[in-house]
């Protein structure tokens, strides 16, 4: 294989996601990587600590190759280049990973599209509201807990799925972002009415630093 779709984290190889005989093939795979990558709620936080992705189209032992230039935060041009010569730099672009939501009510991790599905799917009335590093969703007398890495975290979902709402025409939902005294404490006594702990409800973070 001389073909390689490497995906990059903070500019260090993070995993390999294909490998092709043919530049044609490897282009074309590329290309829709790139076109269908319309993730929503992407990943930030990793570790406690900020992230971010690349997709690379990476060519073995080429000696006819012209240099590859990326545009950093400033707008400069600069040379792309791995800490190897193994490899070359035939494409290189942003790409979004998929962050996941903790459940807490069936203690797993979910997508973003596997929230829509499952708890914003009727046209109820539903409350979504913001404690900490958690959102409470609400449909009548049913509370449903998600926790995210930080309150930073949980803020960003709402922002995203604000504006997702918005984009859709729906009118089903009211997010609450900035929840009073007295609301909390009613979300509180709510919760550890569920069985949730005050320890849980009251952390912030759930991920630090290694």
């Amino acid at each position: 294989m001389k073909f390689f779709i490497v995906l990059f984290k903070n500019k260090e190889k993070k995993k390999i996601i294909n490998k092709f005989k043919t530049y044609e093939k490897a282009i074309e795979f590329y290309n829709n990587k790139i076109k269908n990558n319309n993730i929503i709620f992407n990943k930030e936080i990793e570790n406690g600590k900020e992230c971010y992705f690349e997709l690379g189209l990476l060519e073995k032992e080429s000696n006819d190759f012209n240099s590859y230039y990326i545009k950093d935060s400033l707008g400069r041009q600069i040379k792309a280049e791995l800490n190897t010569n193994e490899y070359k730099i035939m494409e290189m672009k942003d790409y979004k990973v998929e962050e996941l939501i903790f459940d807490v009510n069936k203690n797993t991790k979910i997508t973003f599209d596997d929230f829509l599905k499952k708890y914003l799917r009727s046209s109820a009335l539903k409350m979504i509201s913001k404690i900490n590093n958690k959102i409470v969703v609400q449909e009548n007398e049913v509370v449903n807990l998600f926790s995210f890495k930080n309150m930073f975290e949980s803020e960003r979902f709402l922002i995203l799925l604000n504006d997702f709402m918005i984009d859709k025409n729906r009118s089903d939902v009211l997010i609450v972002f900035d929840t009073s005294k007295e609301q909390r404490k009613y979300l509180y006594d709510i919760l550890e009415k569920k069985g949730i702990s005050k320890s849980i409800l009251y952390r912030r973070f759930t991920t630090f630093p290694k």
